[in-house]
């Protein structure tokens, strides 16, 4: 739906609305809402009595342009709410007006609009706004005030002229994620502590999903009133019927629909004329036919929150309202683990692989189809929810992955997020026009979105029931240094390695620990990390071991490996030493028939069959601690002394811009550029050379030459003007009529090549890329990526992310240099959203700073959509 049409979105009471721009055809309806005003509200508005009511009505809904726009907000079919700007003459402020009907004052349907306004307003290139407003208008002053902008109050006395800063910030963002947070939450509610349920479709006999879904919500323990819509019957597993959705004895909160697609089409619709809040469609067949469209238009019309179609259903184990309303084939446990997907499949073998655990689900919501709610939606459930400690997401697509980094960061700060990485192959990446769109592919975009969010990343379901298992019953390692304790040596081996791989540190045992370890164990102990008891020790002896290890300081976490022996099983007596109130253990039983389990019923520790499952669920829980850790700064290269410079320079280009265009887009960017000159035909190239001197490096600018060394388009070391013209000769001739300049420079100092580019997702935004430059580029394929907006730390990553960072740093490069150049490359996406894609190949980096040599930028008309403006999907 484009957002001309409107968007629906939440107010704070979790009431579904319609925002959508004015036109002159609503006139009519903004002067009723302006003559519904009390005394005491038209006093505010207008600083006393009003005149040319019916004229204000008429110009606040004039036609959207260059000095004007108004946005209204429709509750069921009525406008409650108008905000519009006025721009000033020959500036870049406008002054801003609002009005909300008194009966909606308190559920922030001014906040609400006022985001509209700001999001329109910052696309037009407006930088404030400007409103004037009585003194002792306290409620509009607060509304201002909180919505996160940078914020006058203006001069004391009656009348204020507040302003507001349009400019994007962190405070701005988090200020609307809150409140989105709060209303979303208060609309899920509707679905997962609902008062009362009606289930439409169930079967009198087993077998039918419906009579399942029926069957689950009676067993659960849900105590709210619950009926059946059946044409016949009158009662099914003792719950009372009705013939139709507009027969039943109330109106439900919940209706559960669990119909073929045509019927299910029709019960949507009477739900919401009913005025039912939230609607689950278990039923298939609707997406791309008539039906699912029909469905859409009802959950728009009615305001409705709706979770499918095509899905499991819905499960809450709040013990305050349960309800589960899924076809499961057992009963859910109770837990601590919130759980969305959008494959049902996923949510039934994670449901009862927990349930074998001993562990359980606090929330199950099977988004199916995803017509409305989301993964996005969950995440701010959980945030709220004291029930959830730990949240997992299967999402085979995103809807705002942007809002979704955002969500997910604030959420992984308080509790961990864990997602299975689904779609990872590469095969619809179409063929790429620069490096760093090859290296950009959708895969790495995904993983450095969940990286950055502090998402912990799996591919299968086994690796996500492993993981679960590690973070319910232990601590989060306090650093990367493992031991490894074993009564099989091969095991414990097996075991170090596997640590090695997924980049643990194999921890040196202190010499005080070295000693403990001799007295305790045989002389034929290996006492050195991985520690190996023998197998003859006894179980006791095996436990004073692992306590000398978890005793040194210089271990921050524990893989302990045991199997059964004739003179014991060590593995009984870590349960008596465990678990430490200080340091990360995992247990490993190999031969165990379970891929985990809980080492001792209840819980304890993680016991693994195999060491590197171990190892895989350490390392992960390592990665997460330390992104815990990491500083939470922004951005700290340093403001752009003419931004708006750089902007108008993008505005209206599209397309490869010529390669003096990119080398101006660095400049204006403060991004080092080698001097550049680019010329056309034999005479400027004299000139050339006689501006640059000697020698002097040519490259080619032909059609289709995207490696440019590689396809014969760089000649090196030319010196003298005749060897230039003569060289200039020798591109044309081998390149022909695809030949468009050449580009000329002088010879560089020697150094490294790196890479630095972007690649912008018209889904995602802007993707930073860094890796090893020039030659090495399709080489070796050594990079990594953060998507834009970068951090400091960030950065930092990035130039830590290739498997050749340590030996690049620890040349002598200089690292301070190329980090403030991933800054400022993140800096120029931001400011400039046109920019598609950017290659700096290579950037010559040297011991005391570094330069591009090769530029190659794309412009495109960025999407109009601003991924932080409140609305549901659509």
């Amino acid at each position: 739906m484009s957002v001309e049409a409107g968007s629906r979105a939440l107010l704070s009471g979790g009431d579904v609305v319609l925002v959508r721009p004015l036109r002159p055809a609503d006139t009519a309806e903004v002067l009723a809402l302006h003559t519904r005003l009390d005394r005491r509200d038209t006093y505010f508005r207008f600083f006393g009595a009003p005149s040319g009511l019916a004229k204000l009505a008429a110009e606040i809904a004039a036609e959207p342009g260059p000095g004007h726009y108004a946005v209204g907000c429709y509750l069921r079919g009525a406008l409650i709410g108008v905000a519009n700007y006025e721009v000033l003459d020959g500036s870049t402020d406008a002054e801003v007006a609002l009005v909300v009907d008194a009966a909606v004052r308190t559920q922030g349907v001014a906040t609400l609009l006022m985001e509209h306004l700001v999001s329109h307003a910052r696309a037009t290139g407006l930088k404030r706004f400007i409103a004037e407003v009585l003194a002792e208008n306290a409620k509009v002053i607060h509304v201002f005030r909180d919505l996160g902008l940078r914020f006058d109050p203006g001069l004391g006395g009656p009348e204020r002229d507040i302003v507001m800063d349009l400019e994007q910030d962190t405070a701005y963002l988090d200020a609307v994620l809150e409140r989105d947070a709060a209303a979303d939450a208060a609309s899920l509610a509707h679905l997962l502590r609902p008062s009362s349920v009606a289930v439409i479709g169930a079967g009198r006999q087993p077998g039918s999903v419906g009579h399942a879904v029926l069957a689950n919500l009676v067993t659960c323990g849900y105590r709210g009133p619950v009926e059946v819509v059946h044409p016949r019957a009158r009662a099914i597993l003792g719950v009372p019927c009705a013939p139709s959705v507009a027969e039943l004895s109330r109106t439900p909160e919940l209706a559960v629909v669990c119909l073929p697609a045509p019927a299910a089409a029709e019960a949507v619709e009477a739900c919401g004329k009913r005025g039912v809040r939230a609607v689950v469609v278990i039923s298939s067949g609707l997406t791309g036919t008539e039906a699912g469209d029909r469905v859409r238009a009802a959950v728009r019309e009615y305001g409705l929150r709706l979770v499918g179609p095509n899905c499991l259903g819905v499960v809450s184990t709040d013990p305050a309202c349960p309800v589960n309303v899924t076809f499961l084939g057992a009963p859910v446990r109770p837990g601590a683990v919130g759980v969305v997907t959008q494959s049902g499949g996923v949510g039934i073998a994670l449901a009862e692989s927990l349930g074998d655990l001993g562990l359980g689900l606090s929330t199950l919501v099977s988004t199916g189809d995803k017509y409305d709610v989301s993964g996005n939606d969950l995440l701010m459930w959980w945030a709220a929810d004291p029930h959830t400690e730990l949240a997992v997401l299967y999402l085979e697509s995103f809807g705002n992955p942007r809002k979704f980094g955002r969500l997910a960061r604030q959420l992984a700060r308080t509790r961990p997020v864990l997602a299975v990485r689904s779609g990872s192959g590469d095969t619809a990446q179409r063929a790429a026009a620069s490096h760093t769109a090859a290296a950009a592919t959708p895969a790495v975009t995904r993983d450095a979105l969940f990286e950055q969010a502090g998402v912990i990343a799996v591919d299968t379901v086994a690796e996500l029931v492993d993981v679960i298992a590690g973070l319910s019953w232990q601590l989060l390692p306090g650093g990367p240094r493992v031991a490894v304790v074993s009564n099989a040596g091969g095991a414990g081996v097996l075991a170090a390695d596997a640590c090695e791989r997924e980049g643990l540190v194999m921890a040196e045992l202190s010499g005080h620990t070295r000693e403990r370890l001799a007295k305790a164990l045989p002389a034929e102990a290996a006492v050195r990390n991985p520690v190996d008891t023998t197998a003859a020790v006894a179980p006791e002896v095996f436990a004073e071991a692992l306590r000398a290890v978890l005793d040194d300081d210089g271990v921050d976490a524990v893989i302990a490996v045991t199997v059964p022996t004739a003179c014991g099983d060590p593995g009984s007596s870590l349960a008596e030493v465990l678990p430490p109130e200080y340091k990360t253990v995992f247990a490993v039983r190999p031969g165990q028939r379970a891929r985990v389990t809980p080492l001792v019923p209840g819980g304890v520790t993680a016991c693994y069959d195999d060491p590197a499952a171990a190892a895989a669920v350490l390392a992960r829980l390592v990665r997460y601690a330390r992104w815990l850790n990491r500083p939470e700064t922004e951005n700290s290269s340093p403001p752009l002394e003419d931004p708006d410079a750089l902007r108008a320079f993008a505005a209206g280009r599209e397309g490869w811009l010529s390669p003096a265009d990119a080398v101006e887009l660095l400049r204006l960017a403060d991004v080092p550029m080698v001097e550049t000159h680019y010329v056309t035909a034999d005479d400027s190239m004299a000139a050339a050379a006689t501006d640059l001197g000697s020698p002097v490096v040519l490259k080619a600018d032909a059609d289709g030459l995207l490696h440019k060394t590689a396809g014969g388009g760089v000649l090196l070391d030319v010196h003298g003007a005749d060897r230039i013209l003569e060289a200039f000769r020798t591109l044309r001739a081998r390149f022909g009529s695809a030949l468009r300049g050449v580009t000329v420079q002088p010879m560089a100092e020697p150094g490294r090549e790196l890479l630095v580019g972007v690649r912008s997702d018209p889904v995602f935004g802007p993707l930073v890329v860094f890796g090893l430059g020039g030659v090495d580029t399709d080489l070796i394929a050594d990079h990594a990526a953060r998507l834009a907006p970068l951090t400091g730390a960030d950065a930092d990553l990035l130039l830590d992310g290739l498997r050749a960072s340590k030996a690049l740093w620890a040349s002598g490069l200089d690292r301070a240099a190329v980090r403030e150049v991933l800054l400022k490359v993140s800096r120029l996406a931001e400011l400039v959203p046109e920019l598609a894609e950017l290659d700096l190949n290579p950037l010559r980096v040297r011991a005391d700073g570094c330069v591009a040599l090769d530029v190659r930028a794309r412009l495109e008309r960025p999407a109009a959509a601003d991924p932080f403006l409140r609305h549901l999907r659509d």
